[in-house]
């Protein structure tokens, strides 16, 4: 069973792998014997999480991109491109919200979270998914997207918007991409202890989570690596492709 979901020898591109929510999910990744290129706007943030990753016996390196820039992009896969050889997975994990209420939401502020979120999938996909394809490699992409892409939730507008293109693009992707071997599925986290979501949860807010959650508690961050892992891994999940994979506490089954 060990085997079924070991990485050992693949290379693993984490956009966002710098943040609370992807930092797990790429030393998750990591423990299953994957080499990780940790990618952010902030290199601080992911040398920090490299070096986790190379305490615990892992491997893995920091690069700084822009994932709205595809001249960035295009420099940092050279980069990676350089350093391992190549990659068999794409993790898409970038995220910007913000709780300005539609009325006063300014058109700079919208392609602000749509650059980083649905625009910059756009861009890793077309840039990584094509040297994949060139270079003979089958592989999986997995993106994040949220509980608020199918049920949009108050406060969210855009960050909703975005998350809902999200989905589409993944299932879009997973027919487009499927005659090459490469794989494209999407997970849906519920509600974690993400920096993003953390500036607008008021006690009110939290407590209405709460009555929509059957398990009744926010996720934890490790919980996201499980089906990262299983997405990854090809002998474990070879024809799964174009799947949202709710990871939620049962928030997405819930009504009144």
């Amino acid at each position: 069973m060990s085997r079924l979901f070991d990485l050992t020898g693949k290379t693993v591109v984490a956009f966002g792998g710098n943040s609370v929510l992807g930092a797990s999910i790429a030393r998750g990744l990591a423990a299953e014997g994957a080499k990780i290129a940790i990618v952010g706007r902030n290199v601080e943030k992911a040398e920090k999480v490299v070096r986790d990753i190379t305490e615990d016996g892992g491997q893995a390196k920091a690069f700084q991109a822009d994932v709205s820039s595809k001249e960035s992009l295009e420099n940092v896969a050279k980069e990676i491109e350089q350093w391992s050889g190549g990659w068999e997975v794409l993790l898409n994990a970038p995220g910007k919200n913000s709780p300005t209420p539609f009325f006063d939401l300014e058109m700079e502020e919208w392609d602000d979270i749509l650059d980083v979120n649905l625009k910059g999938v756009v861009l890793t996909c077309q840039i990584f998914a094509k040297k994949m394809i060139e270079q003979e490699k089958k592989g999986s992409i997995i993106n994040i997207s949220s509980v608020s892409s199918t049920t949009p939730l108050s406060k969210v507008f855009t960050y909703s918007v975005s998350k809902a293109g999200v989905n589409n693009m993944t299932q879009f992707l997973a027919r487009e991409f499927a005659p090459y071997g490469i794989r494209v599925n999407a997970i849906i986290p519920g509600f974690f202890p993400a920096v993003q979501n953390q500036k607008i949860l008021s006690e009110e807010r939290i407590e209405s989570i709460m009555n929509h959650t059957p398990m009744k508690r926010f996720g934890k961050p490790d919980e996201l690596q499980g089906a990262a892992v299983w997405l990854a891994s090809e002998q474990a999940s070879s024809f799964v492709t174009g799947a949202l994979i709710r990871v939620d506490g049962g928030f997405g089954s819930m009504t009144i």
